[in-house]
């Protein structure tokens, strides 16, 4: 009877220990989408904010005539008897920061609200604005400083800057090392600066439609939360010696139980 007692024991013990992990496996199951849904997936660009600092270019068919209006064109004219620090600092690489009205200063044509764009956007706008000035004028804008923030159940959490603004969240992820083994697939928290305020969105990393979310792409500052499973929470409750005292009281029932077949 002692014998039957602690098999069963034992038997709790290990299939207690061994439940298997749910959801683990990203874009695993198969929801039905609407077509707005699938509307929505297009990427657009990330909208430009304050503080945001850009590398732009104009290039024309009369390279005098368009030095005016590039910053690194201005910062490679040098003077004679210039210092090599004044002029390291001249050529060092520059861009135009949007202030904290939503502005950014343009050579010649000054000040312009650009706050809510998107690059393709703002190119588009500077083009025209510069025919008046150039024939046939190109424009090409790149963000230096795209920032993204992913923290909660992932391997290196932290700020990340990307050379692009087309990031996805699985690319975030990717930065980040991928989730750990206790991050829940099903509940990934985007938070976002919208209109004044922080608003949070939320994905299953397990659905298949993932890539048809408006939110599959990443902003600039936006923040992915991986939050921890239920078995996460659990453990975080628990005093950290309970499983190391389940562990020795599995290893103690063996032994008993192997001296007990021995004894009969």
């Amino acid at each position: 009877m002692m014998k039957n007692s602690l098999y069963i024991l034992l038997l709790l013990l290990l299939f207690s220990s061994c439940k298997p992990k749910e959801n683990m496996v990203y874009m695993d199951t198969d929801r039905a989408l609407t077509e707005q849904q699938v509307q929505q997936a297009v990427f657009e660009g990330s909208r430009l904010q304050t503080g945001d600092l850009l590398d732009i270019k104009v290039t024309a068919f009369d390279e005098y005539a368009v030095r005016p209006f590039n910053l690194h064109s201005m910062n490679q004219v040098s003077t004679p008897g210039e210092s090599q620090n004044t002029q390291a600092a001249q050529t060092a690489p520059q861009g135009y920061v949007i202030d904290n009205e939503g502005y950014l200063s343009f050579p010649v044509l000054g000040r312009i609200f650009v706050k809510g764009m998107t690059m393709a956007q703002l190119r588009t706008d500077l083009e025209q604005r510069l025919r008046q000035y150039l024939s046939d004028p190109m424009v090409s804008i790149r963000q230096l400083n795209f920032n993204i923030t992913v923290l909660g159940e992932v391997k290196s959490p932290g700020q990340y800057t990307s050379p692009t603004d087309k990031v996805t969240v699985f690319q975030a992820l990717g930065m980040a090392g991928d989730m750990t083994d206790f991050g829940d697939r099903t509940k990934v928290r985007i938070i976002r600066h919208e209109d004044g305020a922080d608003a949070t969105y939320v994905l299953d990393f397990t659905d298949k439609n993932i890539t048809a979310s408006p939110y599959y792409y990443m902003q600039q500052n936006d923040v992915l939360y991986v939050e921890p499973d239920d078995i996460k929470k659990k453990s975080a409750n628990v005093d950290p010696n309970r499983n190391l005292a389940f562990q020795i009281g599995g290893v103690v029932l063996g032994l008993a139980s192997i001296l007990i077949t021995l004894l009969r």
